[in-house]
């Protein structure tokens, strides 16, 4: 829980802006310690403890099983109110906030979002209840990368908000075609091996698996 609320403070630090002078940090020892991060921080724990709720949805049988159904749907209303309040503090952080998400034509793609995460709620709620075991795992995964979605709209082109736009932050070409390359290569082995370890250990756990 420490790892995930400190993953969640550190996005909202970011969010919130850093203060950076000759591109080097000039703020405070504290100044990533706000109620802004400290919300951030709570979405990120509950979303992962809905990720290991569907996980174990999928995975396990029995009374566990059961048990994960039945705190699944909790977690998933204690996630989407976090996602609405998260949702509606950040444009008001930073002015370019607000402009990308009610300004046209920003406007249009940040209006789908609070759509699409409402039909993914709906799904993996009708899920959790019924139907195939492995679909709210996959469901929570699709609000998380929506919830990615929306950060990257509040904050493109910039890394660091206000300060650092990804053009200033990138490496050297030379670098970036070392870096393709390498990853043209690890990538595929990376995914054939976790597609591989998915499909030796699929299925449910029983409970001599559990020793």
């Amino acid at each position: 829980m420490v790892a995930a609320l400190s993953q969640g403070i550190v996005l909202g630090a970011l969010l919130q802006g850093i203060a950076v002078e000759g591109r080097a940090y000039a703020g405070g020892w504290w100044d990533w310690l706000t109620p802004f991060s400290l919300a951030t921080g709570v979405s990120v724990v509950i979303g992962y403890a809905l990720l290991g709720a569907s996980w174990l949805i999928w995975k396990t049988d029995g009374p566990l099983h059961e048990q994960a159904r039945r705190i699944a749907r909790p977690l998933l209303l204690g996630l989407l109110l976090a996602i609405a309040l998260v949702s509606a503090w950040t444009p008001f952080l930073e002015a370019q906030y607000y402009r990308r998400w009610f300004e046209w034509p920003g406007v249009l793609a940040a209006a789908q979002m609070p759509l699409l995460v409402t039909i993914a709620a709906i799904f993996t709620w009708r899920a959790i209840g019924r139907g195939r075991d492995w679909m709210p795992f996959l469901l929570s995964l699709a609000l998380f990368g929506l919830t990615m979605i929306g950060l990257g709209i509040s904050i493109w082109p910039d890394v660091v908000p206000g300060a650092v736009t990804i053009w200033e932050a990138a490496a050297p070409e030379r670098s970036q075609i070392f870096m393709l390359i390498g990853a043209g290569v690890l990538i595929p082995i990376i995914l054939g091996y976790t597609v591989w370890a998915y499909w030796v250990f699929r299925g449910k756990v029983d409970e001599t698996g559990y020793h």
